[in-house]
């Protein structure tokens, strides 16, 4: 493979700097396969041809967002004193404690990741093309990238316009899914010989619990991984990569050692797992993206898991509880371990990215492929579920999101596509580059029939729709279109700072506030269930999301005040005087919240909008 030196060709400003060195981007980001490949050539090449784009003023904005929120948090270190640090040391050191005591040896984890899955797919249908770098996608999106291609520094997420750039015999194929998915289904019948229960994390990936059949077997863990990888070969004409360690974060970690088509192996022993995380990369842990990674390494200097541990007193003190129990793991090297039986899942999702266009047929036929797609998949599963959330990003790279919560469940293609159009219409016209549908299941989530999914009609719930536009948009260690089964970037959001320092308790001041005006609901009272979950309708929200959280709990306000107003209509003619008390309750309630909004910025109570209907229909 030739490929350009650093210097070859290099345009520097006056000043001799090159600014495409700070210009750090998914696209730059080295995957599997990508050993060896000119990082500064790939990073100029995509600085150059992104430049003046919409995706380059959006990393511009995100960059901005980021330093800023970087100068926050070292002002906020500068405060602490060494009386702090060691109160918080103290703190941190007992909350290690408590953590190293649920670490779990006793299960053995397999992580299994198909090699350039969908490449690989569409060269054993088509063997002319091994040994081509090739990509599976367009010009103006890649889902998947050969290792072939990966030698110059293609990848997935990247566009096709930069990938041709870097490699100019690149070849695309189109997408073809039905295709992916028959293949994903032969894997699977492989992963459930090992573990009936096994955990699909999308398409190309799964998570295999295999203590019982290592025991009940009498043979270790690598001959199992190396049995399993065996038997998809043989069952699909395809390579696997696997990983095995205590726990699930562990293992996502040692599959990605020796691919393609190899295995990693960590025993289960607390120094071997010390050992491994001592020099590993926090970038190689998921949940940790760019932009965490980033904050880390410039606030506190961590470059590794264990250094984690090192600065503890710091992650204590700058850090929500939860935040800083997540760092505190990874630098213990915990995972998860809990067996999947007594996990529910929460969502299901599909999504498509593709050219920008503002083309409304087509936008509703891309809406009508997934309606199909996420609808196979919940009855494949016997799922359904009642509230429905659009997420559109526009060709500016903003990200619009749109709930529904429904009066049933559901889980039929024509449900989805009718209420999803619903939420799209609202938002035309616009230009857009991504859609993406999910379902969250409710506490009825397995559905009687799962050929039909809409026998809880009897649940009634006043349906209704949320906005809220979200303008920074983190970026996950993987951006390739999947399942919705992988956690993406959740530290990466916005970092609840703890509330001894000033405009630190917002939110705190927002959960209180958010439980006085929800206690005095006759039947229900909204709570966020393990700090994300709301108890009334089962959309997560992480804490950070003050404001969306406000008008979260403002929609639920806004809903009993109209079935309180549909109780009075039953029992009673409108009257003005009714009129009068409802406006007057609803006025009391939004000049409350526009105080509150005055210093939370922008929100706008959803329940404003439900005033102005009423005096519009008001009788004269």
């Amino acid at each position: 493979m030739a490929t350009a030196t650093a210097t070859e060709g290099t345009e520097t400003n006056d000043d001799g700097a090159r600014p495409w060195q700070s210009y750090h981007t998914v696209y730059t980001t080295a995957k599997a396969g990508m050993d060896g490949v000119d990082k500064e050539k790939v990073q100029r090449t995509v600085y150059e041809m992104s430049k003046g784009s919409k995706y380059f003023q959006n990393e511009e904005r995100k960059d901005a967002f980021i330093t800023q929120k970087i100068d926050k948090i070292r002002t906020q270190c500068d405060k602490l004193t060494q009386a702090d640090l060691s109160h918080f040391q103290k703190v941190a050191d007992r909350r290690i404690l408590e953590l190293e005591a649920l670490r779990d040896l006793s299960r053995i984890w397999l992580h299994v990741d198909m090699d350039a899955f969908y490449a690989a797919v569409e060269t054993l249908s088509n063997p002319t093309l091994k040994g081509k770098p090739m990509a599976v996608g367009s010009m103006s999106m890649i889902s998947t990238a050969n290792y072939e291609a990966r030698k110059f520094g293609v990848r997935a997420a990247m566009p096709g316009f930069i990938a041709r750039k870097l490699c100019p015999e690149l070849i695309f194929v189109p997408t073809d899914f039905k295709k992916y998915t028959h293949y994903s289904d032969l894997t699977r019948t492989v992963f459930r010989r090992y573990d009936p229960n096994f955990m699909a994390a999308s398409l190309d990936e799964a998570y295999l619990d295999i203590t019982e059949v290592c025991k009940r077997r009498n043979i270790k863990s690598e001959e199992i991984a190396e049995e399993l990888r065996t038997s998809v070969y043989e069952e699909t004409g395809l390579t696997c990569s696997a990983g095995v360690a205590p726990n699930r974060l562990l293992a996502k970690v040692c599959s990605d050692i020796n691919k393609p088509n190899g295995q990693y192996v960590l025993p289960n022993d607390r120094m071997a797992v010390m050992t491994f995380i001592s020099s590993l990369p926090i970038r190689k842990i998921g949940g940790i993206g760019k932009v965490t990674e980033h904050i880390l390494k410039a606030v506190f200097g961590i470059n590794t898991c264990e250094q984690m541990l090192e600065k503890a007193s710091y992650l204590c003190a700058l850090f929500s509880q939860s935040t800083a129990d997540f760092f505190f793991s990874v630098g213990l090297g915990l995972g998860k371990t809990d067996s999947p039986e007594v996990r529910f899942r929460k969502s299901i999702s599909n999504e498509r990215t593709f050219s920008a266009t503002e083309d409304e047929v087509l936008l509703y036929k891309k809406l009508a492929e997934l309606a199909e797609m996420l609808s196979t998949d919940m009855q494949k599963e016997g799922l359904c579920g009642r509230t429905l959330t659009l997420k559109l990003k526009t060709s500016s790279f903003e990200v619009r999101t749109r709930a529904m919560t429904l009066r049933k469940y559901i889980s039929s293609r024509e449900d989805i596509l009718k209420h999803a159009s619903e939420l799209l219409k609202a938002e035309l016209p616009l230009s857009v580059r991504l859609i993406e549908t999910d379902v969250s299941i409710g506490s009825c989530q397995r559905s009687r029939d799962p050929v039909d999914g809409n026998h809880s009609s009897d649940v009634n719930c006043q349906s209704g729709t949320g906005w809220s536009s979200e303008e920074i948009q983190t970026s996950g260690n993987n951006a390739s279109c999947s399942n919705y089964g992988q956690v993406k970037e959740a530290v990466e959001s916005t970092f609840p700072i703890q509330g001894q320092f000033e405009d630190t308790s917002t939110l705190n001041l927002s959960n209180l506030l958010e439980d006085e005006r929800l206690n005095s609901c006759e039947d229900k009272t909204m709570l966020w269930l393990n700090d994300y979950k709301c108890s009334l309708c089962g959309i997560e929200l992480p804490p950070s999301f003050v404001e969306d959280r406000l008008e979260h709990s403002d929609f639920h306000l806004a809903e009993k005040l109209q079935k309180e107003e549909s109780r009075i209509h039953q029992r009673t003619s409108v009257s003005g005087q009714s009129w009068d008390q409802k406006n007057r309750i609803t006025r009391e309630s939004i000049s409350k919240k526009q105080k509150l909004s005055q210093k939370e910025g922008s929100y706008r109570p959803i329940d404003y909008f439900f005033l102005l209907k009423s005096n519009k229909n008001r009788p004269s």
